[in-house]
């Protein structure tokens, strides 16, 4: 079983360490920085008045459609978040070798994380292009579960546990902790600069409206209301129904658009 392990992570190693997992995280990066610019625009729609769009990764690839060539481009961020899981998925199994007791656990328990994500923008983009996507809410889920034996202590611990990641987003935005996703040429000159800043207006926009997502959640569990739950969509036409709603959206929007503007150039001075 030893030698089994072993060998299992020195596979895992020079899978780490090929030039086709970094032309696969490249081109993943690309795909995913392509979904949040899609989501910004939807979501700056939204403040200006046009509710037609849903502001979700779901919606944006549903208004990709519309585009020329639109279909093709969905099965290609389809791939792009598979290629994205795969990377995930090397760095859970035997990733992050220089860390030690709980943060080697941490760590590999958000490359897992991360992974899910990925994983379902992949499978809502196979199912756009497929026509067989769900018509359900994520309402829907949220009283699934609500319904199960011990399910409203549930729901309530998934909204802590998106608050607490929408925090670590704010928190990597303030320490500017993201930099270590950039080579040092991606750092330096009038071009890095303009790369950090869209990564710390991208990853504070993406803490917010995950922490009012899961901030829904723990209203749902509270009041064992399943309705009150939502996903990225109904957390931001909840800002926009606040005081100052319109331009709180805006300011989001163009946030979460910088994110995908840090994730191209994520892509060309890739650092993993």
């Amino acid at each position: 079983m030893g030698e089994m392990t072993r060998k299992a992570g020195d596979a895992t190693d020079r899978a780490e360490s090929s030039d086709w997992l970094d032309h696969a995280v490249r081109a993943g990066l690309v795909a995913y920085g392509v979904v949040h610019l899609m989501i910004a625009w939807i979501a700056l729609q939204l403040a200006l008045g046009d509710q037609s769009g849903s502001a979700s990764s779901t919606g944006a690839l549903q208004q990709l459609t519309d585009e020329p060539f639109g279909e093709l481009a969905i099965w290609l961020i389809a791939i792009g978040m598979l290629l994205l899981v795969v990377w995930r998925v090397l760095e859970a199994v035997g990733g992050h070798r220089g860390e030690e007791g709980k943060d080697l656990w941490l760590k590999r328990a958000s490359s897992v994380l991360k992974g899910v994500i990925y994983a379902v923008i992949g499978w809502s983009a196979v199912q756009v292009a497929t026509g067989s996507g769900s018509k359900g809410g994520s309402d829907d889920t949220t009283a699934t579960v609500m319904n199960m034996s011990g399910g409203q202590f549930m729901v309530g611990l998934a909204g802590v546990l998106v608050i607490a990641y929408g925090v670590g987003q704010i928190v990597r935005a303030w320490t500017e902790k993201f930099r270590e996703h950039l080579t040092a040429e991606g750092k330096s000159g009038e071009a890095g600069t303009a790369y950090i800043w869209f990564g710390k207006a991208g990853y504070a926009a993406k803490g917010v409206a995950i922490g009012i997502v899961g901030g829904l959640f723990l209203y749902a569990a509270y009041t064992h209301q399943a309705k009150k739950s939502g996903g990225l969509d109904q957390a931001l036409h909840k800002v926009l129904q606040q005081p100052y709603g319109p331009v709180m959206l805006g300011v989001i929007a163009v946030g979460i658009g910088c994110y995908g503007l840090f994730c191209f150039a994520r892509a060309r001075h890739l650092s993993r």
